[in-house]
């Protein structure tokens, strides 16, 4: 491939990532002018429909948006609909939201680091190639992922798209001894889960950072997961420091309430999804925001395993902003959230009732959680009758696009810098790039159709 002249490259679709998408490159010599990530799966509308709904709906049929992380969109709206009525769920209902919560971490961080990412780093093509050399890594990913998907269908009712959470809590709670069983399967997977930090530790990883903010909600004395308050670490640049710099930056918070004014949906000719930024900054969401903002609050085994995989010591105020080294930090949490799990397994008792009411009145309310992907936010305004007269739903991949088309632009600027890579090279290049976020482009709804365009 050369930088005279213009050339185009088309791949047909992304492998191992949820939902559709194209990428055009401009690149003029051995600059890419232009990085665009097109999502052309049609808008399926949810906001819409959600208007005229009950109050009471909005939970499950969120949890349709992806069947990936159908929990992170429950809750979300639970928690907007409770705040629009004025409502708190706390105590031990509380705790069963974030232990499901916990599962649907391990479940949908563990369907990613074995089956989506991994192979990236062992050249495979797919879960079934890498199998083929690393057979016991790919069955402990699964062991894992069933762990995480007992959890789900034990307080869910079913390990995809639960029906057993609503509004105020549960419909049926479990009892202490239901619990038991699963408390078995988890310390069988906390060993898994840290063998596979050390696995994963042991990839080879290029030398990339990201100079983009960074959003994660917090809480103050513990990981932040199913609650919290949106937290922004900004980008390295705006202290003078490089991309790569491991050194935390201090942070600031806004309320969840105030979350539209500062991340701002905006629609992109190239593009069927909103792109959002954070007051007018790119920004990103996810597991290296978490681990940035609030890693020093990691249960103590995943604090271990995260220094003893080059991580850094959060406590110390280390950061981790090399995208790919992303897979390591999911492998963190899984292991955090099967150590939650059992924490929250130990002390549960059972609540005297499933759910408390909640009853419909007119005001809007406000909703964030942490989906595996990264900050979710949901907003609701209902009239007095229950009715939905507004939904806004901002899901973590529609804040992460211009992040992503940024480091996009400069993995390729490093490749057309140091050779002239080959389309396929150019292609591998990009998808590996992409699933570092771990995209669910659905939930943006919706890769890779790849034109690159040479003058």
């Amino acid at each position: 491939m050369t930088h005279r002249g213009s050339r185009v490259l088309r791949v047909g679709s992304l492998s191992r990532v949820e939902g559709e998408s194209s990428l055009y490159l401009r690149v003029q010599g051995a600059e890419v002018a232009e990085a665009r990530l097109a999502i052309y799966e049609p808008p399926r509308f949810f906001e819409a429909f959600l208007r005229g709904r009950s109050y009471t709906e909005p939970p499950d049929l969120t949890s349709r948006i992806c069947g990936i992380c159908p929990i992170a969109y429950q809750l979300s709206a639970c928690r907007a609909i409770e705040d629009a009525c004025g409502v708190t769920v706390d105590g031990q209902l509380a705790a069963l939201r974030r232990l499901i919560y916990c599962g649907e971490w391990i479940e949908s961080h563990t369907l990613h680091v074995h089956l989506l990412h991994a192979p990236d780093f062992h050249g495979c093509d797919s879960v079934i190639e890498l199998a083929r050399t690393a057979r016991a890594d790919v069955e402990r990913g699964l062991r894992l992922k069933q762990a995480g998907n007992a959890i789900v269908e034990l307080l869910g009712g079913r390990a995809i798209h639960p029906v057993n959470v609503r509004l105020g809590g549960f419909h049926r709670v479990p009892v202490r001894a239901e619990l038991q069983p699963l408390k078995e399967q988890l310390l069988r997977a906390r060993d898994d889960a840290e063998l596979t930090v050390r696995w994963v530790a042991g990839f080879d990883f290029p030398d990339a950072g990201c100079d983009h903010d960074l959003l994660a909600l917090t809480e103050p004395d513990t990981y932040a997961i199913e609650s919290g308050t949106p937290t922004v670490m900004p980008a390295p640049n705006t202290a003078g420091l490089p991309a790569t710099s491991s050194r935390a930056l201090p942070t600031r918070t806004f309320g969840v309430r105030e979350f539209g004014d500062h991340v701002v949906e905006n629609q992109v000719p190239h593009s069927t999804a909103l792109h959002a930024r954070l007051d007018g900054r790119r920004h990103l969401t996810g597991p290296l925001a978490r681990y940035a903002i609030s890693g020093r609050l990691l249960s103590p085994i995943a604090l271990r395993a995260a220094r003893d995989a080059g991580l850094g010591d959060p406590r110390q105020g280390t950061v981790c902003r090399n995208p790919y080294r992303s897979i390591v930090v999911r492998a963190v949490e899984v292991l955090h959230a099967v150590d939650e799990a059992l924490r929250l397994i130990d002390a549960y008792e059972t609540p005297p009732r499933p759910h408390i009411e909640v009853r419909p009145r007119a005001g809007t309310g406000h909703g964030a959680t942490e989906a595996p992907r990264g900050l979710l936010h949901h907003r609701y305004t209902l009239d007095a009758r229950g009715t939905v007269t507004e939904a806004v739903i901002v899901p973590p991949t529609a804040q992460n696009q211009d992040a992503i088309e940024e480091d996009l632009r400069r993995a390729v600027q490093e490749h057309l810098r140091t050779g002239e890579p080959t389309d396929a090279e150019l292609t591998t290049l990009c998808e590996r790039a992409i699933r570092n976020h771990d995209p669910c482009i659905s939930c943006s709804t919706h890769f890779l159709d790849l034109t690159v365009d040479r003058t």
